[in-house]
C-alpha cells in the first residue's frame, strides 16, 4: 500500500513512499510485457534472439549511435568498453571515486589501473579541474579517461572532449544512470568511444534482471565487443581471443523494447518530480542560500548545457544519518549513494589512498541523502516526504 493525503508531518505515515515502486509501472504495462515475453518464449531463442537484435537496433537510434552491443549487465558493458578500446596491461584510466563499484572494478577487469580524481561539489560529477592536475602532475600511463554521468547529469563532456584531445586520451563514458541524457543537445553514450548502459531493474529504462549494453560509433570497437561478450569468438567454436559470455537474452530484450517508448515521458515526469522537490524544499526554507546560510539542505546544481534525467534526485544535509533513521520511521524511504568513495575503499588500499585525498568526494559521502524517485511519484507522496524533512530540522 502507497501513502495518500498525508495532512501533516506530525500525523505518522501508516505505509511506506519507498525510494522506487516498480509494481506502478508493472501495472500499466503488464500484459504488453507479457505479450512480449510469451513471444520471446515461443521463438525458443533465448539468447541473443531477434528480440535482442532488435533492441541493439532501437537502442542505436535512441542514442543516436551506428551500433549498440547488448551484453548481460551494466558492469560487463563497461569492460567490454575498455577492452575493446585498447585499454589493458600496462595502461591507466582516471575516473571518479563518488560511484558504483562497477565504474573502479571494470577497469581491473580490463588488466588496466584506476586513477581517481575529485569531483565537483556542486554537480559531483567528475571534476575536469581535477583531472587536468591528475594528468599534468601524475601517472605517465593514463591512456583514458572515465566519466560517470553521475544521478542522470552528464558530466561537463565540452571539458573532457578538450582534455581528451590535449592529453590523447581515449574517452569512455559511464552512463549506466542516464538514458535519455543529453549535453548541449549531444546525447548520453554518443560523446566517447564507447559508453555503457545498465539496465538493471532500479534504471530509468530497467529489466527484469540483469542486462546492459554498449554504444559506439566506431565500427571496429562494436565488432570487438560482440566478438568479446561471445568468449572472443565471431565464428561458433573459433576464438581469436579469450573473452567473456556476456550475451543479452531475449526475454530481457524484449522487455526493455516495451519500455523503450515510454521513456521519454518517464523522464520528463522525473524532472517534473524534481523541480516539485526543489520548489516544496524552497518554500519550506530548508535550502541553503546567500540569504539563508544556515539551512540544512544543499541542492546539487544542474549545469546550463545538461538536460538531467534525474535517475536519483539527491540533495546534501545536515546529520544524514538521524534524518535517515527519523524519515524511515515515517514511511520514507532514501537511500545514500555512496557511503565510502572508492579509493578509501578496502580493497583499493593498495593504491596508496588516505583520507583526505580526495576531499570533495569524501565529504559528499558523509551527506548525501537520494530521495523517493520514480515517474509514477504522486505529489501527495513528495509533500510528505519534504514535510518529514522539516519536521526533522525543526
Amino acid at each position: 500500500m502507497i501513502l495518500r493525503g498525508m495532512k501533516s508531518a506530525s500525523h505518522k505515515a501508516t505505509a511506506d513512499i519507498p525510494m522506487l515502486d516498480l509494481s506502478r509501472q508493472y501495472s500499466v504495462l503488464r500484459d504488453e510485457i507479457l505479450a512480449a515475453v510469451g513471444r520471446a518464449c515461443d521463438s525458443q531463442r533465448y539468447i541473443l534472439g531477434e528480440d535482442a537484435i532488435a533492441f541493439e537496433r532501437e537502442f542505436a537510434a535512441l542514442c543516436g549511435t551506428t551500433d549498440a552491443v547488448g551484453c548481460a549487465s551494466g558492469t560487463d558493458g563497461l569492460w567490454l568498453a575498455l577492452a575493446a578500446a585498447g585499454i589493458g596491461p600496462g595502461d591507466a584510466v582516471i575516473t571518479t571515486p563518488f560511484t558504483f563499484f562497477a565504474t573502479a572494478s571494470s577497469i581491473l577487469r580490463a588488466g588496466a589501473k584506476p586513477v581517481f580524481a575529485d569531483v565537483d561539489p556542486e554537480t559531483l560529477n567528475l571534476d575536469p579541474a581535477s583531472v587536468r592536475e591528475h594528468l599534468k602532475n601524475g601517472c605517465k600511463e593514463i591512456r583514458a579517461v572515465m566519466p560517470v554521468h553521475l544521478y542522470g547529469q552528464c558530466a561537463d563532456m565540452d571539458s573532457f572532449d578538450r582534455l581528451a584531445g590535449e592529453f590523447k586520451l581515449t574517452m569512455i563514458e559511464d552512463a549506466a544512470q542516464a538514458v535519455g541524457a543529453t549535453w548541449n543537445g549531444r546525447r548520453a553514450g554518443a560523446m566517447s568511444a564507447a559508453a555503457a548502459f545498465s539496465f538493471y531493474p532500479t534504471k530509468n529504462l530497467s529489466a527484469f534482471g540483469d542486462a546492459g549494453a554498449v554504444t559506439t560509433n566506431d565500427a571496429k570497437i562494436a565488432e570487438r565487443m560482440r566478438s568479446l561478450r561471445n568468449h572472443g569468438s565471431k565464428q561458433r567454436y573459433y576464438h581469436d581471443e579469450v573473452g567473456a559470455n556476456s550475451r543479452l537474452d531475449s526475454i530481457q530484450a524484449a522487455v526493455l523494447r516495451v519500455k523503450m517508448p515510454h521513456l521519454a515521458d518517464w523522464n520528463k515526469a522525473r524532472r517534473e518530480h524534481a523541480q516539485t522537490y526543489d520548489q516544496l524544499l524552497t518554500k519550506a526554507g530548508l535550502i541553503k542560500t546567500g540569504a539563508n546560510s544556515s539551512a540544512p539542505v544543499r541542492l546539487l546544481k544542474t549545469l546550463p548545457a545538461a538536460h538531467h534525467i534525474y535517475h536519483q534526485y539527491v540533495i546534501r544535509v545536515q546529520d544524514r544519518d538521524k534524518l535517515r533513521t527519523f524519515l524511515s520511521e515515517r514511511g520514507v524511504g532514501s537511500e545514500i549513494y555512496y557511503p565510502i568513495p572508492l579509493h578509501l575503499q578496502k580493497c583499493f588500499t593498495y593504491l596508496g589512498y588516505a583520507p583526505g585525498s580526495l576531499p570533495e568526494s569524501e565529504r559528499a559521502a558523509l551527506d548525501v541523502l537520494a530521495l523517493p524517485m520514480f515517474a509514477e511519484l504522486q505529489p501527495d507522496e513528495q509533500r510528505h516526504v519534504v514535510e518529514s524533512i522539516a519536521a526533522f530540522y525543526s
